[in-house]
């Protein structure tokens, strides 16, 4: 399972890891980033959708080569499921054969329509392909290419004063190719070389040099499809010529030609060797290429994680620093409240229950403290008042601090007109589990449920809210 894309479940083709941990083929993930506005990986949401976070969102730029499981694909063992073929390999070599398998089905490059065995294609043009025919000039008939070639041939040998005279020609003569020592005639500027031997095709020099190069193994087997058939006319014309010596010379012409043919062979093969020199290169070369990408690769994503720790340390520091601002280590601390309108809906709706303040200290390594407020009440003064709660919170000198918390503890709601503040005090319950040495973070609140009613907060003869803000004060004795 590790070895599938998780997008298209085929094998993994050039792997690509996110930072959520799952694999897509890099075609894959192209295609889907680029077809979807801010995707999401579909394993995510298959094997958890309450748990998709930020690094679920899918992008080129957040994924990286996955080296290793690239290594061990390229290393599986595989083998051709194309009917007739025995090849088996390794996965890394498996393209290499898909393009020279003789038992793959491929369209015959004549455009008539047929599809046949790679193997098979030399017979098709031979013998069955309709395209691949020629009329000929002097009976108006339909013949196939090895008849065509067959009769012209005849129709030279009838001419033989002349005929060495037409075909092979000093070396520089501009219009001519050189093949195994001999010199040819090209057979036409928009027509293929081969056309003597089968091919067909028809084009402009670009692409004719396209059809050249991708046709190769075809013009090979239709070489070597044309030279059984001039050893079988060699052969005929041999056993028909015994003791006449005219048909010596034509015997003589025709192994002749049989030997031009055979040194086109042998060019076409170095060239098949040289370019397989040169793909091999290539691919070493591509390999190199690819190592290095995925060196930098990781690279980057090492510094990526180098970032995101050093974001993770500014963000700690700068709420330390914000901590440090607003503790307070003298028992007396002001609570400054914002947006309160919006802040009471939400408690009114449910949205938001309470609010906890900043932490402050009774004194330098004192007990460690905080206020909690519900703008629209808790308890017994749920919808009715603004209730205000006092929390012990666990601290950093609790060891040596005295059991349980019995410092009186004073609220003040501030009126900011400084007319009329409100103000409620209470001493701890030292039977209490909230006043005893926390054992979690915090230990339950205690103070006042019905603080303040909700009418007198909004009441216009005060200014206990104005600018849509109010002030708590605690002191602690």
């Amino acid at each position: 399972q590790k070895y599938l894309c998780t997008n298209c479940n085929n094998i993994l083709k050039k792997a690509l890891q996110t930072l959520c941990g799952h694999r897509y083929c890099s075609a894959c993930l192209t295609w889907i980033v680029r077809n979807n506005k801010n995707a999401i990986c579909q394993k995510c949401k298959e094997e958890d959708p309450n748990t998709l976070s930020e690094e679920s969102l899918l992008a080129e730029e957040r994924a990286f080569g996955d080296a290793a499981i690239n290594k061990e694909i390229s290393e599986l063992k595989v083998h051709c499921v194309t009917l007739g073929c025995s090849w088996s390999g390794i996965m890394k070599d498996f393209e290499e054969h898909q393009s020279l398998c003789e038992y793959a089905l491929i369209p015959c490059h004549t455009g008539c329509g047929h599809v046949v065995m790679r193997k098979k294609l030399a017979d098709h043009l031979e013998n069955g392909c309709v395209n691949n025919v020629t009329v000929c000039q002097q009976c108006q008939r339909s013949l196939s290419s090895s008849e065509y070639q067959v009769r012209t041939f005849l129709s030279q040998i009838r001419a033989l004063n002349c005929y060495p005279k037409r075909s092979l020609v000093p070396f520089s003569h501009p219009d001519l190719t050189a093949l195994g020592g001999y010199l040819v005639f090209q057979t036409s500027k928009d027509g293929c070389r081969f056309s003597e031997v089968g091919c067909s095709f028809r084009g402009s020099q670009e692409k004719m040099k396209e059809h050249e190069k991708s046709a190769v193994g075809a013009h090979m087997l239709l070489l070597l499809q044309h030279m059984r058939q001039l050893k079988g006319t060699l052969c005929s014309a041999a056993k028909a010529a015994h003791g006449v010596t005219p048909q010596e010379k034509v015997v003589s012409e025709l192994e002749n030609k049989l030997h031009v043919f055979e040194n086109i062979v042998a060019v076409l093969n170095k060239e098949v060797e040289s370019s397989n020199m040169e793909i091999m290169a290539f691919r070493r070369q591509s390999e190199l290429d690819q190592n290095i990408i995925r060196g930098l690769e990781l690279k980057i994503a090492e510094l990526h994680r180098c970032l995101a720790q050093k974001d993770a340390g500014l963000s700690n520091l700068h709420k330390s620093l914000l901590f440090s601002e607003q503790a307070s280590y003298d028992g007396i601390f002001l609570w400054k409240i914002t947006d309160v309108g919006r802040k009471l809906q939400d408690s009114v709706t449910g949205r938001t229950v309470g609010l906890y303040s900043p932490a402050f200290y009774t004194a330098k390594y004192g007990y460690k403290v905080c206020l909690r407020v519900y703008l629209n009440g808790d308890g017994t003064g749920k919808g009715t008042h603004m209730s205000l709660f006092f929390v012990v919170m666990k601290g950093d000198y609790d060891a040596l601090l005295p059991w349980p918390f019995r410092h009186k503890v004073t609220f003040m709601l501030l009126d900011q007109n400084n007319r009329e503040h409100v103000i409620d005090a209470f001493r701890p319950d030292l039977a209490s589990a909230s006043f005893q040495r926390p054992v979690h973070d915090m230990n339950v609140a205690s103070g006042c449920p019905t603080f303040l009613p909700l009418a007198k907060l909004q009441s216009p003869k005060h200014a206990y809210v104005k600018e849509d803000t109010l002030f708590l004060k605690c002191i602690i004795e």
